[in-house]
């Protein structure tokens, strides 16, 4: 396979199924709105309804799962989130819809924490956060292509194709973790209660802090990306996608530079100097977003530092919660969900008081200021703490090295 690790491919391919059923229903909101019989914000409660199972589901099914090996984990998880898309693409109306929705959530997060761990076990030392960011490869790509893509099926010939495709990358995922990825030791002796150990130090909080309010910094910008770009940019409304397809490159882009750069300065070191430069970035969205061309460009910067940060946020907790590492990075999916959410919320207040759609992106700055601070105290703190990782061994079936 070249450079690319084969071993890693099945967690990426899941990446993309996950991707691909998270982002793709908001361009398809007002079709599903219409056979369903609801308006179009009651279809939005479906991406809550997502969201609410991400959070709930990931350390409900971690805490579970923990004392089984992580390959079985995953396949099992992957059974869950395809036969839930799949029924998606049957729901006979809203209500039904609104719980295979929240179903479908459930095994998103955690199937994102025990991959992360996976990922960082398959790792040589010192490449661990690049192996990380090669399984949300899978997410950025999902962005990048499969979103547009997927998006311009359900338009054309109907909605309920956007889960069967889902389904389809579903099984693909299944076939490539049941013959590529290698078997590993489980953690013996460890039950719930156990897991959430990691949440009484303060080290795990400021790590979820970061992520929560830091990295929702960016979603005041991309929750309302197309009146920016449309009324503040010029940019005409039929040139949307390439928009978005432009902000999917910055994010695969970005979370590979991420994964190596936190391998090569450190995650503390990272994390910081990228949430500087999401920090200026929004800054430079609130005063240049007139000029369409400087607003392609920080589509693209924004869409890069969007992602960059997942690789060394989640190392930092997995350096926080060395004896709960899948329960550790499924509430880091957790965090990503709240920082989904708050950023729309709190860059929404502004537009509610008749400001420009410019104004969202200042309060992005606010809130990526605050995440730079707490991370700056975290380096302060933290930062003599050895990577955990390099401490775990990894058993493979022989053969799969």
């Amino acid at each position: 396979m070249g450079m690319i690790d084969k071993r890693i491919i099945p967690l990426a391919i899941g990446g993309l199924g996950i991707g691909t059923t998270e982002f793709t229903i908001m361009g398809l909101l007002p079709d599903i709105a219409k056979t369903l019989q609801v308006s179009i914000p009651e279809a939005g409660h479906l991406i809550s309804a997502y969201a609410l199972g991400v959070v709930i589901g990931a350390p409900i099914l971690i805490g579970y799962s923990v004392k089984f090996p992580p390959k079985k984990v995953l396949i099992v998880l992957m059974m869950i989130f395809t036969l839930f898309n799949g029924l998606s693409a049957i729901a006979p109306d809203y209500t039904s819809m609104l719980i295979i929705r929240f179903l479908s959530g459930l095994p998103h997060g955690a199937f994102f924490g025990v991959g992360t761990v996976v990922a960082s076990r398959l790792a040589g030392k010192g490449k661990e956060a690049f192996y990380i960011s090669l399984m949300f490869t899978g997410l950025t790509i999902a962005n990048l292509a499969m979103v547009p893509l997927v998006t311009y099926i359900g338009h054309t010939f109907h909605w309920r194709w956007y889960f069967v495709i889902v389904a389809v990358i579903g099984l693909f995922a299944l076939l490539f973790l049941k013959f590529w990825l290698p078997t590993m030791e489980t953690k013996q002796d460890t039950h719930f209660l156990e897991e959430l150990k990691f949440l009484k130090h303060k080290q795990s909080w400021l790590v979820l802090l970061i992520t929560a309010i830091g990295f929702g910094g960016l979603f005041t910008w991309f929750s309302y990306i197309t009146p920016l770009m449309t009324i503040i940019a010029g940019i005409k409304a039929s040139q949307m996608a390439y928009v978005m397809i432009l902000a999917g490159a910055g994010m695969v882009v970005g979370n590979l530079a991420g994964g190596f750069l936190s391998d090569k300065l450190g995650p503390e070191k990272t994390c910081s100097l990228l949430l500087l430069l999401m920090m200026s970035s929004l800054a430079g969205v609130f005063f240049f977003s007139e000029n369409s061309i400087i607003a392609l460009v920080l589509t693209f910067v924004c869409g890069a530092l969007s992602m960059s940060v997942a690789a060394p946020i989640n190392i930092m907790m997995m350096k926080a919660a060395p004896r709960s590492e899948m329960m550790a990075a499924a509430f880091m999916q957790a965090a990503f969900n709240i920082a989904n959410a708050m950023g729309a919320f709190l860059g929404g207040i502004p537009l509610e008081h008749g400001f420009s759609f410019k104004y969202p992106s200042l309060v992005g700055v606010g809130m990526t200021f605050i995440g730079l601070m707490i991370s700056i105290r975290y380096m302060y703190l933290y930062r003599s703490s050895k990577l955990i990782t390099e401490e775990i061994t990894v058993e493979c079936i022989p053969g799969d090295q």
